[in-house]
């Protein structure tokens, strides 16, 4: 069976209004009707995507929602479920990331139902997995991953619904990444943990400059871009990386 392409996704995070986030999807899309060797996907802000789904019309890029509830209709003000995103031409949705394991609260239960809601919807789950700067320090990096994967991932992932996020926490957002051996070490461990072919992304702080080092790492299936996928030039320079 052939490797599969990596993905190259941008998690735009609470970032662009109308104007720019239309602006910077065209500007993606027209970049992603050239050559390129990867998959990519944007994911904008709820308010954002009808319109960047326009913005992308046929150029292959796909669309994804940041988060999703685990329900599929109800009484739950502010949220927005899987079968939205699914209605609004998300193809992907990302679950438990950090900002939301820790800033909101949500726990690996948490994690699994939206992984579990968001294949409910025919989307495919990304879940994010990492560790803070002091487990890393006290050495539980690869046991607080594993425990994360364990409680996040149903039974029932396969290749073709699940993509795993690894994305330290201590290297989002700050410039400051893992060395190679520890990027390599933990894809590894995750690559035990998950149906075989899925694929890993590694995030935190890539950006044009370290890209093509991370991405040429064993078991780096793309990665999840945080501040640089606001920048169309340099989401493309770490789409052109994966070459």
């Amino acid at each position: 069976m052939p490797e599969p392409k990596r993905l190259v996704a941008g998690n735009w995070k609470m970032n662009l209004l109308r104007a720019e986030g239309i602006a910077l999807a065209r500007a993606v899309a027209a970049e992603a009707r050239g050559a390129h060797r990867c998959d990519l996907l944007v994911c904008p802000p709820f308010t954002l995507l009808a319109a960047v789904a326009d913005a992308l019309g046929d150029s292959g890029v796909a669309l994804g929602g940041q988060d999703c509830h685990a329900a599929p209709a109800g009484a739950y003000t502010g949220c927005v479920s899987a079968e939205m995103l699914k209605d609004a031409g998300c193809g992907h949705a990302i679950v438990g990331h950090s900002e939301r394991r820790h800033a909101c609260g949500e726990s690996d239960g948490d994690v699994r139902a939206k992984t579990l809601a968001a294949w409910r919807a025919g989307l495919v789950a990304i879940v994010c997995v990492g560790e803070t700067r002091a487990e890393r320090e006290a050495g539980r990096a690869i046991d607080i991953v594993s425990a994360q994967l364990a409680g996040s991932v149903p039974g029932e992932a396969t290749a073709a619904n699940l993509v795993v996020a690894y994305e330290p926490v201590w290297a989002i957002g700050t410039g400051l990444t893992p060395t190679n051996e520890d990027i390599v070490e933990i894809h590894a461990a995750i690559r035990g943990c998950i149906p075989a072919g899925a694929r890993i992304l590694y995030g935190g702080s890539v950006n044009p400059k370290n890209a093509a080092e991370i991405l040429a790492l064993a078991e780096v299936g793309g990665a999840l871009v945080g501040g640089a996928s606001l920048k169309a030039q340099d989401f493309w320079a770490i789409a052109q990386a994966c070459g």
